[in-house]
């Protein structure tokens, strides 16, 4: 099933590339239709979930050798965090396909690049051999960087290129970083799972640092997190709105997931030893990127800078649990849980932001808040899908950024309270900056050129909807996602 999730996208892919006659419309229903049996076949691996203490780290287990003198073999399987992170991908995919085209040049390149970039963006998430894990991650720039560079708007070229020169030297530090670790087991291995057992490093202070420090600053780079977040702001404001929504939602997930499948869990002794520093960075990471977002007159770089804050909150959570090799573990626990649900919660909210980002562009033809105003009055299905995402996104409770941000400042006070203390800054600030944005756009006195300014469609309206149905529904009633997550979590921590 895992494997039919990857492959029935790139066969979608391949479909659109080989029917020349296909019109934007039948791209997009056949685009849409993959995108949903893919989704289906992810479905079907979450009925079939163990999320029982004494189930399998990994279930859904498959593997099929390529080449054995390394150890490389074609493995996937899924624990509750790669289950969680992958299903939020295939409804933010359906989501963004189905949104409209805001440049309608060459529709069939367009979503099959979207089906190449799904199927490669589940692929990291699933896989269980770490040199196929690397391949699906360089995939990601490539695909990412023609979806900005030919349907984006202004600079677009200049901003794909920069994101893509950024984040290849991510990936290469991340290469270097690999090869170091699986030479360091004997016989050499890329299998995920046993390199968690074996912890190679095990006792390799200056080796294990060194090694450690190339796999934070590459993922840190795909996060992003403060300094190397500087590709963020440029590549948000030329692509797209569904092209932002992805990057946004699944493309900085590879990031953080990242950090807690190889560092985390393959090198933890190293991991502890390093945790403080990297959560001084994520505090960084929450305090620059509201303070920068707060004074932002563009849409897209307010909501691209409170990525950055959002992933310092990840990664806040990651830090603490990683903090420690014995004791609060249940505090820990709670602070890996939260940065996942922060991921999962993190990818509908800001997807959401970026496609109604979108929608003001088609609209209008600018970012520029300063532009707008009392826009409640003449488009109020627009007004309240955004007030529900801004308000999810600041963490207010009874939507999906509360159940996230709540543990894992809970769980941080436990192991680095000065931190999570300071980090509360950034929820203030946040909170600040998306009601000056509400105030901004949607209320006050309406310019004469925006009195026909168009409410969402109804096939907006549809995307919307489910996507802040899930966040209404995470808020509400988490227990789902929580049960799914912590099966893994808990697994995490206890090693």
């Amino acid at each position: 099933m895992l494997t039919l999730a990857i492959l029935i996208p790139m066969l979608g892919a391949l479909a659109l590339i080989i029917l020349p006659s296909l019109s934007q419309s039948n791209a997009r229903i056949l685009a849409i239709g993959a995108s949903t049996l893919s989704f289906l076949m992810l479905l079907i691996v979450w009925a079939r979930f163990d999320t029982s203490v004494d189930a399998p780290a990994f279930q859904a287990f498959a593997e099929a050798a390529w080449i054995p003198s390394l150890g490389v073999a074609w493995r996937v399987g899924v624990d509750g965090m790669s289950l969680a992170l992958s299903l939020m991908s295939g409804v933010l995919f359906i989501a963004c396909i189905s949104w409209p085209m805001e440049n309608p040049e060459r529709p069939r390149a367009y979503y099959a690049w979207f089906l190449f970039l799904e199927s490669v963006s589940l692929g990291l998430f699933l896989v269980l051999d770490l040199l196929i894990f690397y391949v699906f991650f360089d995939l990601s720039l490539v695909g990412m960087f023609f979806l900005i560079g030919r349907w984006g708007h202004g600079d677009a070229e200049r901003a794909a290129l920069k994101f893509f020169i950024y984040t290849l030297a991510g990936s290469l530090a991340i290469l270097l970083a690999i090869i170091g670790l699986v030479l360091s087991v004997d016989p050499i291995t890329f299998d995920m799972r046993a390199l968690i057992a074996a912890q190679p490093l095990a006792g390799m202070d200056l080796r294990g640092g060194l090694i450690l420090l190339g796999f934070l600053v590459g993922f840190a780079v795909k996060a992003p997190l403060f300094p190397v977040h500087t590709w963020l702001p440029p590549a948000h404001v030329m692509a797209p709105g569904p092209v932002s929504a992805i990057l946004a939602g699944v493309l900085l997930k590879m990031g953080t997931y990242g950090i807690v499948r190889i560092p985390f869990q393959m090198m933890r002794e190293t991991f502890a030893d390093y945790a403080l520093p990297l959560a001084i960075v994520a505090l960084a990471s929450i305090l620059w990127g509201a303070i920068v977002a707060l004074g932002q007159t563009n849409l897209k770089r307010r909501i691209a800078y409170t990525s950055v804050n959002h992933m310092g909150y990840t990664v806040m959570g990651i830090a603490a649990a990683g903090a420690l090799l014995t004791g609060a573990e249940g505090a820990r626990e709670m602070a890996l849980t939260g940065a996942v649900v922060e991921m999962v919660a993190h990818g509908l909210i800001t997807g959401a932001l970026f496609l109604i980002a979108g929608g003001f562009w088609a609209r209008s033809e600018t970012y520029d808040l300063n532009a707008f105003g009392g826009l409640a009055n003449v488009a109020p299905r627009l007004t309240m899908a955004a007030v529900i995402a801004a308000f999810a996104s600041l963490g207010l409770p009874g939507l999906a950024g509360f159940v996230a941000e709540v543990q894992i400042f809970v769980g941080t006070f436990a192991v680095f309270p000065w931190i999570a203390a300071i980090g509360l800054l950034g929820i203030l600030i946040t909170a600040a900056l998306f009601l000056r944005l509400l105030q901004q756009l949607f209320f006050g006195d309406l310019p004469k050129d925006h009195e026909g300014f168009p409410d969402v469609s109804l096939r907006e309206g549809t995307v919307l909807a489910a996507l802040l149905a899930l966040v209404v529904l995470i808020g509400i009633y988490p227990r789902w996602l929580l049960d799914l997550i912590g099966s893994a979590t808990s697994a995490i921590i206890g090693g």
